[in-house]
């Protein structure tokens, strides 16, 4: 795989529903300043991804991050870090299923959420089954299509606003001109949507898995580069065009807010088209979280850190790890059970505790690089900002009470992971002893 190919990859597994519907969530919550958030974001994901590409490029292991948490701090870390990324992508393909059957409503309002869900999840085994080149393929297609629906969006958007349109609200937000206007909820509701701005970047750690397929191992830098830069670029103009062309009162976590800043103008074709590419976009994300679970769960079992079964494929086709595709199938269907029977406010109680989840990872990033690498004072400055955005991110959702139970789910399972963690340590510990005794 050549570098642009893995920063097409990177997008691809890193736009999807966070940012096409969720980005609707922070923009309710924080108004226009969200654009700031994204900012932000921005600069945090960057930050994470500097000390990952250096873990990267000094010493390119298939566990990426999971192996660096390990060598710096020993099996507990690699074991504990990779059990909760597992975590956290169930849970993210959980919200992206939960997401992908809300928009599916738009067509078919009265069929349940759990139907929706329990194809789509079908449907993302059907990619896996695929294998690794079927895989890229089939994300390379959908990488260029949820790109294209972006760019659709801003084409439209400023064609409408130089009134080559007719139509529009007259009551159009229009430029701010005030703190208040930038920010109306205040600085505690600009807290609060830092989660959504970071959880739209979720994938970063993407590159740092799957650079080991790059013919050369130190293009890893210049593809996360490339990725970020062009991420922060679309995901700001946007989300500056949604806030300026309607009120971020009027927005729904049911509609994708790109949806319904142009619900005012006679585009009767582009609810259903964005639709069908958000759609595309979330599938997107969630099968490539699949994929990456299946294929992590098999590297954690060569290390140890998972039952030995989970290392067994199928050499007749396409040497499919079934094991871990059926454990990962377990969490979906999870997924699915939930939106079944909590179908009001799911969706931002998962995503919230998937984007937590996710910042817990980072962090660990950033620690173990400080750790591993030889630091200068730069980077210990660099690093010591990214954890302090890592941290405001995840304790933003304190701040407001209709986020706030995602925060106490990722704590349950942040504990629940710790609490397996402690249990395997003291099996190592008397295996260890075990076999001194014995020697």
């Amino acid at each position: 795989m050549k570098w642009w190919q893995l920063s097409l990859l990177g997008i691809g597994c890193t736009i999807g529903t966070g940012y096409f519907l969720g980005s609707g969530i922070g923009i309710k919550l924080t108004g226009p300043s969200m654009v700031f958030s994204f900012l932000i974001a921005a600069l945090g994901t960057y930050i994470v991804f500097h000390f990952l590409a250096k873990m990267t490029t000094a010493d390119p292991q298939e566990g990426s991050f999971c192996y660096y948490a390990g060598k710096a701090f020993g099996r507990w870390a690699r074991f504990g870090s990779a059990w909760n990324y597992w975590s956290t992508k169930i849970l993210i393909m959980g919200s992206q299923l939960t997401a992908l059957s809300i928009l599916t409503k738009f067509w078919f309002p009265d069929i349940p959420l759990w139907i929706f869900a329990a194809i789509y999840a079908v449907l993302s085994i059907g990619v896996v089954l695929l294998g690794t080149k079927g895989f890229d393929k089939v994300e390379n297609v959908l990488a260029v299509i949820k790109t294209a629906a972006i760019l659709m969006f801003i084409l439209l958007s400023i064609i409408a606003l130089m009134g080559w349109i007719r139509g529009g609200s007259d009551d159009r937000p229009g430029f701010p001109n005030s703190y208040g206007e930038v920010f109306p909820g205040g600085f505690p509701a600009f807290w609060s949507s830092l989660l959504y701005a970071f959880y739209a970047y979720g994938g970063v750690e993407t590159i740092g898995l799957m650079s080991m397929q790059l013919k050369n191992k130190k293009d890893a830098p210049k593809s996360g580069k490339v990725m970020l830069l062009g991420l922060t670029v679309i995901y700001m103009i946007s989300i500056g065009l949604v806030v300026f062309m309607v009120s971020y009162k009027l927005l729904s976590e049911k509609e994708s807010p790109f949806v319904t800043a142009l619900s005012s103008y006679p585009l009767t074709f582009f609810p259903h088209v964005f639709n069908g590419a958000i759609i595309m976009a979330g599938f997107s994300t969630m099968s490539a979280s699949l994929f990456a679970v299946v294929n992590l769960l098999v590297t954690m079992a060569k290390d140890g850190d998972a039952p030995n079964i989970f290392t067994k494929k199928l050499e007749k086709f396409k040497k499919l790890p079934l094991p871990s595709l059926v454990l990962a199938a377990v969490g979906l269907s999870a997924s699915i059970i939930t939106a079944l029977l909590l179908p009001g406010k799911i969706y931002e109680y998962i995503t919230t505790a998937a984007g937590i989840l996710q910042m817990y990872n980072w962090t660990f990033i950033i620690i173990s690089a400080y750790k591993i690498l030889k630091i200068k004072t730069w980077d210990v400055i660099l690093g010591g900002a990214g954890i302090l955005l890592l941290l405001g991110a995840v304790t933003g959702t304190i701040m407001e009470k209709s986020i706030r139970p995602g925060f106490f789910v990722s704590l349950i399972l942040a504990a629940l992971v710790a609490g397996v963690t402690l249990i395997m340590v003291r099996i190592w510990n008397k295996m260890q002893t075990n076999a001194i005794e014995n020697s």
